[in-house]
């Protein structure tokens, strides 16, 4: 299963020196495959975002994606972009610049939809219990997606230790992200 970590300001520092360290640690504890800068208010961002891009290509099996921002993922030379369902529009601009493209989703319908507008993967959120963000959907429900779709899926919320990833073992889902999970 993959593993896809998803950083936040509240755990990763907004101090670049500190943010690096903390990011560097948990990328060789975890060893993700994945990983996503998401800061969506820090004014500083764009220095952080190449210092994330950067620290991505020392690591040669972790592709590094941003999170919205189709342009500067593509002028820091990230390998993609994740944008919420609501922008699913910019899709097919981040593909002709030769970004990979994760879709934030949160029903079987938007899935079946990005799968259509030619995204290369999406997360699927919440399987588990999250603070604020609504009802568990669970893995009977997720088993039930992965039937009807090929895209590639990432199961997301609530996953903070090994005990959700036991649930996860035997739905075949792609890979799971977290934010938690990571930074532990």
């Amino acid at each position: 299963m993959k593993k896809y970590l998803i950083t936040d300001p509240q755990h990763y520092s907004q101090d670049l020196e500190l943010f690096k360290k903390r990011l560097s640690y948990a990328l060789d504890l975890h060893q993700p495959e994945f990983m996503l800068y998401r800061d969506k208010e820090n004014p500083y961002s764009d220095l952080l975002c190449k210092v994330f891009v950067d620290l991505g290509k020392e690591y040669k099996n972790i592709k590094s994606f941003l999170h919205s921002d189709v342009k500067m993922a593509h002028a820091l030379g990230a390998d993609g972009v994740h944008i919420i369902y609501k922008d699913k529009n910019v899709i097919a601009e981040a593909k002709e610049l030769g970004l990979e493209v994760i879709v934030s989703t949160h029903s079987h319908e938007e899935v079946v939809d990005i799968a259509q507008l030619g995204a290369d993967y999406v997360t699927y959120s919440p399987i588990f219990a999250t603070p604020n963000k609504g009802e568990p959907k669970g893995v009977e429900d997720l088993r039930a997606l992965l039937q009807k779709v090929s895209i590639k899926v990432f199961a997301l919320g609530g996953i903070v230790s090994d005990k959700e990833l036991e649930s996860l073992q035997n739905c075949s889902v792609y890979g799971f992200a977290s934010i938690r999970y990571f930074y532990q």
